[in-house]
């Protein structure tokens, strides 16, 4: 980790959101940050002890009347001293302020992430770490919520250092083997353990990389998509469950000529439902570029519901290997008596009839995904590009058993280092940019 002092500059940012508000917040992080809150407020306050203040420009002219905070460095969010000024929330007040604080020709204005990257660079939270918080300023459901917030607690660190240990180990004890086969103190079976635990530790990896998908689901969203024949209700469905018209609704078969998509909250998981051009043959070229993206979508799907007009069904299958639900629309149309079994759920838009038992099915698909918020899954695919290369240079090390030692050895070495790049322990200057910018300013 870099030193505190090898960053000198002191930034400022609004960082509590949108305009107006009934508070505004501006940060400041950096070595002149208690001599400019002393300048604007006439003193500093106590070390983490709010302190009501005029703040003034360097004029004099009262800008505000506010909260003042100062947290001396190391024992802050960045490690650097930090200073808040709690403002009244009014376009005019906060440009008053940051016009003030940017005269100041020790100061500037913060660049997007640069007091997350500032806390990692001070050793204050690991790259897992800034990128669960990343997460959670982002969230949108409970599970979301949930699983940004588990993943900030250095967990990952600790598993991944865990695993990084194991494997110095393993190349040490081997080496040891390679160099000192004569000794009495390094029996010749300690090379065969450490291959032993090798493959137990690759399995490891291996199954934990796996479990991306669930991550991915919880932080993306379960995609959903509703296919089906020409006006089997596809449209309809869709405006309904998003309790807005997203989607055109006629009678006239093909209406729909591309995908939409509408984000839900479904049980607490974010849910991206997709409504799709109609399954058929195509009259046109516009509308089989429509129905072609729409299996796309389907293929692409977790979840695809199967929707039939079960007043005239027309026979269609679907995408055969996708996890499905059945769905019959128009039952208020339906004569006689449906045969058992045939749908998983009957329902009509028109006169709201089956709605809410097919999102129970939906919350019923998300529940198992919804359980795993809390589990240790890696959940950025930077995490899981890192995970599959140490596992590769496992497999390389594990089938190299006619390679030199030596070779096997830096195998070892090879995958050690890509799980201490997970967290930032190794090389990683050329991601910093790449994973603060999708910050905004002022975090």
């Amino acid at each position: 980790m870099a030193d505190q002092t090898l960053v000198r500059d002191t930034i400022f940012a609004l960082s509590s959101g949108a305009l107006p508000s009934g508070v505004a917040i501006v940060r400041l992080s950096g070595p002149a940050t208690g001599a400019v809150i002393e300048a604007m407020t006439g003193r500093l306050p106590a070390p983490r002890n709010a302190r009501l203040a005029a703040i003034r420009d360097r004029q004099g002219t009262l800008l505000d009347r506010g909260l003042c905070l100062f947290f001396p460095g190391p024992e802050s969010f960045t490690g650097e001293d930090c200073g808040e000024l709690h403002l009244h929330g009014g376009r005019a007040v906060v440009s008053a302020v940051l016009e003030a604080l940017a005269s100041i020709p020790t100061l500037r204005g913060a660049e997007a992430g640069e007091f997350t990257k500032r806390a990692f660079l001070n050793g204050k939270i690991d790259l897992t770490g800034a990128e669960a918080l990343s997460d959670l300023i982002t969230a949108e459901t409970e599970a979301q919520r949930r699983f940004a917030l588990a993943n900030s607690d250095e967990r990952h660190r600790r598993l991944y250092e865990k695993w990084r240990r194991q494997l110095i180990h393993a190349r040490a004890m081997i080496e040891a083997a390679l160099d000192f086969a004569d000794e009495s103190d390094v029996p010749g079976s300690v090379a065969d353990t450490t291959w032993r635990e090798i493959a137990a530790l690759r399995s490891a990896i291996a199954t934990h990389a796996a479990a991306y998908r669930d991550a991915e689901i919880i932080r993306d969203g379960l995609r959903v998509v509703i296919l089906g024949a020409p006006n089997a209700g596809k449209s309809s469905l869709l405006n309904v469950l998003a309790r807005r018209d997203v989607a055109i609704v006629t009678e006239e078969p093909g209406t729909t000529r591309d995908v939409l998509e509408v984000n839900m909250d479904i049980g607490g998981m974010k849910v991206v439902l997709t409504d799709t051009a109609g399954i058929r043959e195509a009259e046109g070229r516009v509308e089989a570029i429509g129905i072609e993206r729409s299996l796309q979508r389907a293929r692409e799907a977790d979840l695809v519901i199967l929707l039939e007009d079960a007043a005239a069904p027309v026979p269609f299958e679907g995408v055969s290997d996708k996890r499905l639900i059945r769905v019959g629309s128009k039952s208020d149309l339906v004569e006689g008596e449906m045969p058992e079994g045939r749908y998983a759920c009957l329902l009509s838009t028109k006169i709201g009839e089956g709605i809410d038992h097919l999102l129970q099915l939906l919350r019923d698909a998300c529940a198992g995904y919804g359980a795993r918020a809390g589990d240790l899954l890696p959940f950025r695919s930077r995490h899981v590009a890192l995970l599959r290369e140490a596992v590769e240079a496992l497999d390389a090390a594990l089938g190299g058993e006619d390679d030199a030692l030596e070779l096997r050895a830096e195998c070892l070495r090879l995958a050690s280092t890509a799980l201490g790049r997970i967290c930032g322990e190794i090389d990683v200057e050329d991601l910093l940019d790449t994973i603060f910018s999708t910050f905004c300013i002022g975090k």
